[in-house]
């Protein structure tokens, strides 16, 4: 799709990678934006119910959405209005568990 998208990004590993980049076509590409909501948790749920699945192969509770800070991760780009295709990319993350950074292109 490279030329023919605006933006191509994954999620899937939760972790954001540092791959971003626009590929010789135009497209903006990364592969993993990384999770979004607590981080100290088992993909956003209480650690305590996945953890006890995973050891004891018994369920004994509903996972329950962690209740702890978010950290919002995700990626900018800015798209030229002629050609609809990527100009300028970089990453986008708040929150207290990952280091903030936010596109420059944005202020």
């Amino acid at each position: 799709v490279d030329g023919r998208a605006s933006l191509v990004v994954g999620t899937h590993t939760h972790q954001p990678t540092a791959d971003h980049q626009i590929l010789n076509g135009g497209t903006a590409y990364l592969s993993d934006a990384g999770m979004c909501g607590d981080y100290d948790s088992s993909l956003g749920m209480d650690k305590e119910e996945p953890l006890n699945r995973f050891l004891s192969k018994v369920p004994k509770g509903r996972f329950e959405a962690a209740s702890g800070p978010a950290t919002l991760c995700g990626i900018g780009v800015d798209i030229s209005d002629r050609t609809g295709l990527a100009e300028k990319i970089a990453p986008f993350r708040r929150g207290p568990r990952l280091e903030e950074t936010a596109p420059s292109f944005w202020s």
